[in-house]
């Protein structure tokens, strides 16, 4: 529930309120439009939250001046927060945590004087922390996580004489922690973990006699635990290079041993003594203990197994007790969760060690459905047998009758969909980058074909389930509809994938091979070097009218032309691949291995200018795809 509930205007609502003319109707999947917004002027509290509200925040809010509560937040909203929010300066809270914004903080968000509660956590917004937040007075809530965020913190953050909660953790934040921050007293609850604050930690906590909970840990902080810190309640200073000793102050945390008329070698002498015989008794009864419960746990483990209980979660710190999990998402909470698929929702969690990891829960409804819970068992046999450097690594799961999900490895960028569909992102990924997420697909699709025994068929390759970590390398992911290729059973009768990437054959045929997979990475790989989905243009490929169409114009445009010999030659063969998978006749196209092949084998600079070649020539180059051992 979002924090500005008591200002709730439901969909059905929104839509009452339209006036008749307008007849526009905001469905799970629309838009925020213009038109709408601009006209429910006499608002004075509106919620979108948990929907699937896509594209910008219209500029148009800006008129809504009556409203007191906003909230937008868990939806797929994109592109840059418009300033002309700063002229809702009635409102007392404001919420758009979990979405997709990107650009910086608008400075005119320091306009909102009246704002009690500002959300904006869980977005991919960057630049520094504007120092107008300073004028914020009457916040007693401010929240900026995981988003990524550069830059000091502001000193005018010690403005804000009314907080209660300060959350700045998981950003890009450098430089030292303001002394400022000692100026708010009422502060009870502060995170600025996982940054890379550097210097001090201040030493003096001034009026902060409230603060009961401090994080401060994944930073770059240096020198000594300041006695300032000693009466906190709840203290998290690890992964930082700090020095010195634990002060020894913190009777509350620990009772110190009082051994003053004691000396050392009495209190060994005594130690021992005591000891000794309750370490035999402990260890005796240790062995017992021990026994019994392997008896009791293989009998548990073995009626676990015929009800369909299993769990087993791990990581390189030792195993992960299932209730971190649940205590890490907030029992799966919907702020943390990062995106919905056609069979469950992922959530990001962070667990006691410090570590993020993702986990793909089945949604509870579907979670009950036989096919379903086969489709999960599937996903598990495979991806525990499955090791490749591009393919999602999985580091556990659980199937029991309450809950379903898998523990994957974290990736900080998202998908591939999501990147190329963001100005500001798209150009980070330059060509080169492209050229080599195409070849990890390839390689990874190779392996699963060719190098697991039976061949595993992926059977949803597409943008979204391709993910970015932080070094913009491509994984593989989302193997919920991936399916064994056994020889005895080479039909199956239920189509599966994305629409738009889905072989043209299975609309009849409902024969899965692995060529299924190599057509969906023919648009993915097309995809990737066009900034969009090719649509109309597969229906062109082979076709006369592709004579017509030069390469170079539907390369994406936000990047400029590639002018490297090298570089364009990487291109003209990841076009070749593509327009080679893309074939309508399943067995003219290439094997994923021999793609893969191409990509690996050294090839000469190009020399051909990029503005000459056209997609037919491309698509009848030299090489020859016809199929091996078939």
């Amino acid at each position: 529930m979002g924090i500005f509930a008591r200002y709730g205007i439901t969909m059905e609502e929104l839509h009452t309120k339209t006036s008749s003319k307008q007849q526009t109707t905001l469905t799970s999947d629309t838009a925020l439009e213009p038109v709408v917004m601009g006209q429910l002027t006499n608002l004075t509290g509106l919620d979108l939250s948990s929907n699937r509200l896509s594209g910008p925040i219209p500029s148009s809010i800006g008129q809504l001046t009556n409203l007191t509560g906003l909230d937008l937040s868990s939806n797929r909203l994109s592109g840059p927060i418009p300033s002309s929010i700063g002229q809702l300066t009635n409102l007392t809270g404001l919420d758009l945590s979990s979405n997709r914004l990107s650009g910086p903080i608008p400075s005119s968000i320091g306009q909102l004087t009246n704002l009690t509660g500002l959300d904006l956590s869980s977005n991919r917004l960057s630049g520094p922390i504007p120092s107008s937040i300073g004028q914020l007075t009457n916040l007693t809530w401010l929240d900026l996580s995981s988003n990524r965020l550069s830059g000091p913190i502001p000193s005018s953050i010690g403005q804000l004489t009314n907080l209660t909660g300060l959350d700045l953790s998981s950003n890009r934040l450098t430089g030292p922690i303001p002394s400022e921050i000692g100026k708010l007293k009422r502060l009870v609850w502060m995170d600025l973990s996982v940054n890379n604050l550097q210097g001090l930690i201040p030493a003096e906590r001034g009026h902060m006699t409230q603060l009961a909970h401090l994080n401060l840990s994944h930073n770059n902080l240096s020198g000594e635990v300041p006695y300032s810190l000693c009466y906190i309640k709840g203290l998290d200073l690890s992964y930082n290079r700090l020095t010195g000793q634990i002060p020894q102050q913190r009777y509350d945390c620990l009772p110190l041993y009082e051994a003053r008329n004691w000396s050392k070698k009495k209190i060994v002498k005594f130690t021992l003594i005591i000891s000794l015989p309750i370490i035999v008794f402990l260890a005796f009864l240790a062995f017992g203990c021990f026994r019994c419960r392997k008896a009791q746990k293989n009998k548990i483990e073995a009626r676990a197994m015929k009800n369909g209980d299993i769990c087993s979660i791990w990581n390189y710190d030792g195993r992960i007790a299932y209730e971190d999990i649940v205590k890490a998402t907030d029992d799966f909470d919907i702020r943390h969760c990062i995106g919905t698929g056609g069979y469950g929702s992922v959530y990001k969690a962070q667990l006691p060690s410090g570590k993020v990891i993702a986990l793909k829960k089945l949604h509870r409804l579907e979670a009950e459905e036989p096919t379903f819970d086969k489709s999960f068992r599937n996903e598990v046999q495979m991806l525990t047998n499955v090791r490749h450097r591009n393919i999602i690594k999985l580091y556990g799961f659980c199937l029991n009758n309450k809950c379903m999900f898998l523990v994957y490895e974290y990736m900080e960028r998202g998908s591939l969909f999501c990147f190329l569909r963001n100005d500001e992102e798209a150009v980070e990924l330059g060509w080169t980058l492209r050229v080599n997420i195409v070849k990890a697909i390839a390689h990874a699709l190779s392996y699963l074909h060719h190098d697991c025994n039976p061949p595993i068929v992926h059977r949803d390759i597409s943008s979204n389930n391709i993910l970015l970590n932080s070094k913009l390398e491509a994984f593989v992911s989302d193997f919920g509809t991936a399916r064994l290729l056994h020889p005895d059973s080479s039909n199956q009768t239920i189509i599966a994938g994305t629409y738009g990437y889905i072989a043209p054959e299975l609309a009849y045929t409902m024969v899965v091979t692995e060529k299924s997979d190599a057509y969906s990475f023919g648009v993915v790989a097309l995809e990737t070097i066009m900034g969009r989905h090719p649509g109309e243009l597969l229906s062109s490929l082979e076709s006369l009218s592709a004579q017509n169409i030069m390469l170079t114009n539907v390369l994406d445009p936000r990047l400029l032309p590639p002018t490297n010999p090298i570089v364009v030659g990487n291109i003209v063969l990841v076009a070749r691949m593509a327009i080679a998978c893309l074939r309508s006749e399943p067995r003219s196209r290439p094997t994923m291995l021999r793609v893969s092949q191409e990509f690996q084998s050294c090839r000469k600079t190009f020399t051909t200018p990029l503005y000459a070649i056209s997609l037919v020539q491309a698509r009848n180059a030299e090489i020859d795809f016809h199929p091996i051992n078939e």
